[in-house]
């Protein structure tokens, strides 16, 4: 099933995402994916421990967490930590693929397995 959620983002939080994205240190989004989704993986990620990654994953969750069609649909106990990925250039295609079911996360006492069975992509264009 396919929903879309307007307005996840208000207008300024896409121009602080925008701002914090001006600089941020890209990195090869293959390094994020299972052995079989890396094969049609062909963008660019945030690492999860930059600024621009944390800031804009909490806009994301506070925006989602403010959303009754996403909180119906999903029931969420949990949500992972966003991905911020960019699609530009020569990066611009991610094919076919299953997302994984299950997650690491790390955590202050060791490694947490999340299981992930909704996916959501938020644009950050228009």
């Amino acid at each position: 099933m396919l929903l879309t959620l307007p307005d996840i983002l208000g207008a300024q939080d896409l121009q602080t995402a925008r701002q914090l994205l001006a600089g941020a240190p890209w990195a090869d989004g293959r390094d994020s994916a299972g052995t079989q989704a890396a094969q049609v993986k062909n963008n660019a990620q945030l690492p999860h421990d930059c600024e621009a990654a944390q800031a804009i994953s909490a806009m994301v969750i506070r925006g989602l967490e403010r959303s009754p069609l996403f909180l119906t649909a999903t029931l969420p106990k949990k949500i992972f930590t966003p991905r911020i990925n960019r699609y530009s250039g020569e990066h611009n295609t991610y094919g076919n693929h299953i997302d994984n079911a299950v997650r690491l996360k790390a955590t202050a006492v060791g490694t947490e397995y999340v299981r992930t069975d909704v996916s959501c992509t938020v644009f950050l264009n228009g």
